[in-house]
């Protein structure tokens, strides 16, 4: 196999298959996409509920232990990714969001961010979509990326669209209308039934191209220099070392997790870290890693009054005749998404935007039988209702750093949720305003009582301490190769890294901030915008 070719990507996940499809449609670039997992041939990555037999399952995904910090929430986290062609959108819950516009015109008009503000990120977002709903000025129709609505429309979900009303929240069939405020059914990445991960709507198309080759199984160890340019990626695949080289550049697409530890690995970071661990230092850029963020989820569960749950239905002979109306017409339970309904909501009082997220469905967790995702996600036999929330802009910010030059030792995780005052605020009232939506008139009847957390949680004090056992990650990790304009930022508008030639990074690392909502559809969209900014550029 040839070893030298005009860009490498590592990484194939979200922005990895965007970029590989894009940079190959110009038939004299060779591109290789270098994949750590495996080819993502399992058919529980196909149905769409099938991430719950993925998820625990270490041939499809890293698994990283997140540590608490010296304040706010203090219990340890388990933050999984996919580690398989798709990346994350090969085990992801399927909801597709593109941010609130807001988010983008703040990285432009605020962080200086040239390029980056939804008159350029909202037509990439319409030309990715191809959407059931239909075409308007801001959704799209006849792109790669197929958008379907969930068919999984229960009463209870009706009633709870309803009670949201109540407080003054509309009902939209789209959740990505420019104004964000609003409750509707969730749209996702699914088509005909099947998951529609960036490997299926991006990658697939590519395969047949002779200048698209596309190795799995293999690790990079870290990026090869001559001087500050890089010049290949240094590799392991069944235990024998391998080197590829580019003409042009390479391109990190590996993650929020694995592409500042690659950076790190390779002399990239903090000059003082890097020189206690023996690594020669390329580029001093003490904010690799640094700038994490991450969504915190908090889960409460609700006992009903009558069978409204879809408990049952996962369990027994029900589950077999779903699983098998599945096999026979890929439609039914196991056809949808993780979540039926979806929130964004101004949880805060003066919140000029959404400043929340909620998601529902009619399906209870036994969490006295969880045993972590390596069991499954074992359900109450009893009916019940879920409802996660959390904010979407978190001011808390993380860190991770390499804890050895060895590529295979762990990383040093430090997650600091809620130690800033403002995701404190939001969390607490991300709770009251949950228990206040059940409480309205038209979902209370159908509501016997709150499980989680409990009605004796009720002041602010014991509402914080509830998250660090029923608060976790959204797997949103982002900000660890921060974007910007500053000499401290790891990237600059171009997503050329500073410091060096020759590389980019091109994946939810570079976002400056957490966009308000699920991450994969902004990804997709910030790696197409990449692949815009590379074949204009040229080298880097």
């Amino acid at each position: 196999m040839n070893i030298t070719f005009t860009y490498v990507i590592v990484g194939g996940g979200s922005a990895g298959c965007v970029l590989a499809n894009k940079l190959s449609e110009n038939p004299e670039n060779t591109v290789l996409l270098i994949e750590a997992g495996p080819e993502d041939k399992n058919p529980m990555i196909r149905i769409p509920k099938g991430f719950a037999k993925v998820v625990g399952q270490k041939k499809f995904t890293y698994s990283f232990a997140a540590n608490p910090g010296g304040t706010g929430k203090d219990s340890e986290e388990t933050w999984i990714r996919g580690r398989t062609l798709g990346g994350s959108s090969s085990i992801n819950g399927l909801q597709y969001q593109r941010g609130n516009p807001a988010d983008y015109e703040h990285w432009e008009n605020d962080l200086g961010l040239q390029g980056w503000g939804w008159k350029t990120m909202g037509p990439i977002f319409k030309n990715m979509e191809d959407h059931e709903l239909g075409e308007t000025d801001f959704r799209g129709i006849g792109g790669p990326v197929h958008i379907t609505q969930t068919k999984n429309k229960t009463m209870l979900m009706d009633k709870l669209i309803m009670a949201a009303g109540q407080l003054g929240v509309p009902s939209k069939a789209d959740p990505n209308e420019p104004d964000q405020f609003g409750i509707s059914y969730i749209c996702a990445n699914i088509h005909k039934g099947e998951r529609w991960s960036s490997a299926k709507a991006f990658l697939q198309p590519a395969r047949h191209r002779t200048n698209l080759t596309v190795v799995t199984l293999t690790e990079v160890a870290r990026l090869l220099f001559e001087g500050t340019r890089v010049k290949g990626v240094r590799c392991h695949c069944n235990g024998v070392e391998v080197d590829y080289f580019c003409t042009q550049e390479v391109i990190l697409s590996a993650g929020a997790m694995m592409s500042p530890k690659i950076l790190q690995l390779s002399g990239i970071g903090d000059r003082e870290h890097l020189s206690r661990l023996g690594i020669s230092v390329v580029a001093h850029s003490p904010e690799v890693g640094e700038n994490m963020r991450e969504h915190l989820i908090f889960t409460t569960q609700f006992r009903l009054t009558g069978d409204y749950s879809q408990n049952k239905e996962y369990q027994g002979w029900r589950m077999l005749k779903n699983a098998f109306r599945y096999m026979l017409t890929q439609s039914g339970l196991l056809a949808g998404s993780a979540y039926d309904v979806t929130a964004f909501i101004k949880s805060l009082p003066g919140s000029t935007c959404p400043d929340a997220q909620l998601v529902c469905s009619p399906i209870t967790m036994d969490l006295e039988k969880w045993e972590g995702f390596h069991k499954g996600i074992p359900l109450e036999k009893k009916p019940g209702c879920s409802m996660l929330g959390y904010a979407m802009k978190p001011e808390s910010k993380g860190f991770l750093k390499i804890s050895s030059a060895d590529p295979q030792a762990d990383m040093e995780i430090v997650h600091n949720h809620l130690s800033h005052e403002h995701d404190r605020q939001v969390a607490v009232a991300i709770v009251r305003y949950i228990r206040n939506l059940f409480s309205q008139s038209a979902i209370a009847p159908y509501i016997k009582e709150e499980l989680l957390p409990g009605k004796h949680i009720q002041t602010d004090e014991e509402i914080l301490l509830a998250y660090n056992t029923l608060g976790g990650p959204g797997y949103h990790t982002a900000g660890t190769c921060r974007m910007g304009v500053d000499a401290s930022s790891v990237v600059d508008s171009q997503l050329r890294v500073n410091g060096v030639q020759g590389l980019r990074v091109v994946d939810l690392s570079v976002f400056p901030t957490l966009v308000s909502g699920n991450t994969h559809g902004p990804v997709m969209a910030v790696a197409w915008r990449g692949a815009q900014l590379i074949l204009d550029k040229g080298i880097g």
